[in-house]
């Protein structure tokens, strides 16, 4: 037999192989146009990450995405905050039963499933941050998250903002995808509570005459909340101290996170004075939400709300019961349709028929201008 053969013969039998014991799903998804794209929103991960028995469910989330991306058209996945529960804390921190360092090195290898086949844009949420007594942040974020882990994220990168002690930082970065259906994209990455620094930045590359054609996500932890209304009070949080007392390691009251920006502050001074940026996506808040509105220039910015972390009894739960959300782009460059969805309910038969979320909130269509 030449060798030329052999070689097909044994892709037949990869081919045979794999199609035989390709994991089986109870319930699917499918894109309702072949010619669309999408993009997975993972909501905030937490509570996935403080629990080991929660921990396998991210896993599945991220090896259904890869499983999944050819099928669906997956070009990113974006996930809106809060990786991990405690920041920097040794001992298992207030709740679950991991350690800090413990649960920065799970999520960074969850997310790592992704390396090489989707692009995966992480934003930073509060408990991904350390502050002291005035309120100064910082964070590990960037030591476990870096662009040159991910080709397809080195490759997207096109601007990086800086993080409060002006260190170079993906906290606040800027993802460039072009031609999506004849459509160049931008995907802006903000911190939690942006300072007005990074709002400056963000200010600055949006506007920069390179992507006055392009099409805008906003990016950001903190923006909306279940009741369809913009964020408007004070940014704080809490630091972990070094007592242990009944099991729980005790905090403090919340502290002020001084120039820092809440969702208003962010639509007034970003959002609304932007032309191009057409959807904001946050978490932070359990629930969903969704509401639209013209900015400065009477072009209408969709705003969404998808956090699923108190699914299934609450914080104490599963972590959020393996749900995401597809979000399907149509050829037509204006039609977009949410599809709210469990990987983990979709597994099993018995289950199967949870696996999507048909409410009015979970799924819908709405048009781009």
């Amino acid at each position: 037999m030449k060798y030329y053969q052999i070689k097909y013969l044994l892709l037949y039998v990869l081919l045979v192989f794999n199609s035989t014991y390709a994991q089986k799903y109870g319930n699917k998804v499918v894109l309702d146009n072949k010619d669309s794209w999408s993009l997975v929103i993972v909501p905030d991960v937490q509570n996935y990450s403080k629990y080991y028995q929660n921990q396998p469910i991210l896993d599945l989330i991220n090896q259904w995405i890869v499983a999944n991306r050819d099928s669906l058209n997956i070009k990113m996945t974006l996930c809106t905050g809060d990786l991990v529960e405690q920041d920097d804390v040794i001992l298992t921190g207030n709740n679950g039963n991991v350690s800090s360092k413990e649960q920065w090195e799970f999520v960074r290898k969850s997310f790592g499933i992704l390396d090489h086949k989707v692009p995966y844009i992480l934003a930073s949420g509060n408990h991904d941050y350390t502050i002291d007594q005035q309120g100064n942040r910082s964070s590990n974020y960037d030591n476990y998250f870096r662009v040159d882990q991910n080709t397809l994220n080195k490759d997207h990168l096109v601007q990086y903002g800086f993080d409060h002690d002006q260190s170079p930082s993906l906290t606040n970065s800027l993802y460039e995808f072009k031609g999506l259906n004849s459509q160049d994209w931008l995907i802006l990455n903000l911190e939690y509570a942006p300072s007005d620094a990074a709002l400056n930045w963000a200010n600055e590359v949006l506007q920069l005459d390179q992507y006055k054609q392009h099409k805008v996500i906003l990016l950001t932890h903190a923006f909306l909340n279940r009741d369809n209304e913009r964020l408007k009070g004070q940014n704080k949080w809490i630091i972990f101290k070094p007592i242990i007392k009944q099991s729980k390691q005790l905090k403090s009251n919340r502290i002020l996170l001084p120039n820092s920006n809440n969702g208003q502050q962010i639509w007034e001074k970003l959002v609304a004075k932007n032309k191009n940026i057409d959807l904001v996506i946050s978490g932070h808040i359990s629930g969903v939400g969704y509401r639209k509105d013209l900015n400065e220039f009477q072009r209408t910015v969709h705003q969404m709300l998808f956090d699923m972390q108190s699914e299934s009894f609450g914080h104490y739960g599963n972590g959020g019961d393996g749900l995401i959300r597809i979000i399907e782009f149509y050829p037509d460059g204006k039609s977009v349709k949410v599809k709210t969805f469990s990987v983990l309910f979709a597994l099993s038969e018995k289950t199967a028929e949870l696996a999507y979320k048909k409410d009015a909130l979970n799924e819908f269509i709405f048009t781009l201008d």
